[in-house]
């Protein structure tokens, strides 16, 4: 068996889809219609909320933030993945490749944290309603969101820092349309329990963690909806809910 080459990695060769070269065109143009059709719908949206003095409420401000951070998460991977489909493959240099990871960790991280904090305006606006406006004020809003952008540059950073210091040798195909956690794993070499257990704790934290509040937030919502006597009254506030 020939000994395994330790050369250090420079380079990253995505190599996802390859096995289906005949079907590259197909998937390519819909990806792109898919593409298409979230930059659309995102950016329509923000318009809206822009445009119409109605809409200038948290909740829509939260989901206009939501939606310009869909736009820039599917962003950093579609693109990439279009140009995998189309040319068979693509090689990402190191650099590219730990920004792509951290801009990706990024813009996740911030769309985790704002759903967590949508559903609990939702909370307080079925809940607490006579307190809503003296706690979700502009300001509050402000603040809510600027804490999802600091503790998500937080995230990237520790977990692009963590994943980046690993040691990558022999083998440099990625079998994915992005450079990912899971398959970058698969080319290290060497001692990397400490940064993966560091990715890991991260993982856990966001992810779940936020689960856990919008869980907590609509389970209270829900309780709280039916209590409500009238099935009239409980659909109107459950709608509020809806966007």
């Amino acid at each position: 068996m020939a000994e395994k080459n330790l050369t250090s990695v420079t380079e990253f060769l995505l190599m996802a889809f390859t096995e289906r070269p005949e079907w590259g065109l197909s998937l390519f143009l819909l990806f792109l219609f898919i593409y298409l059709i979230t930059l659309l719908g995102n950016l329509g949206m923000i318009i809206l909320i822009r445009m119409y003095c109605r809409l200038h409420i948290p909740m829509y401000f939260l989901l206009s933030h939501l939606s310009f951070m869909d736009i820039c998460y599917s962003s950093v991977t579609v693109p990439q993945m279009l140009a995998v489909l189309l040319e068979h493959g693509a090689i990402l240099s190191y650099t590219r490749c730990a920004a792509q990871f951290f801009l990706f960790t990024f813009f996740g991280s911030i769309d985790c944290y704002l759903l967590a904090i949508m559903a609990y305006d939702r909370y307080v606006a079925v809940c607490q309603p006579l307190l809503y406006v003296t706690i979700m004020t502009h300001r509050a809003c402000l603040g809510f969101v600027a804490g999802a952008y600091v503790a998500g540059l937080f995230s990237a950073v520790v977990r692009t820092v963590s994943a980046f210091t690993l040691s990558f040798c022999g083998d440099n195909e990625i079998n994915f349309i992005f450079c990912d956690l899971p398959p970058l794993l698969k080319l290290t070499c060497g001692d990397s329990y400490t940064q993966e257990v560091v990715i890991i704790v991260f993982a856990i934290f966001v992810i779940p963690a936020c689960m856990v509040v919008i869980l907590v937030s609509y389970l209270f919502i829900i309780v709280a909806i039916m209590k409500i006597p009238s099935a009239g009254g409980r659909a109107k506030t459950f709608s509020t809910c809806a966007s």
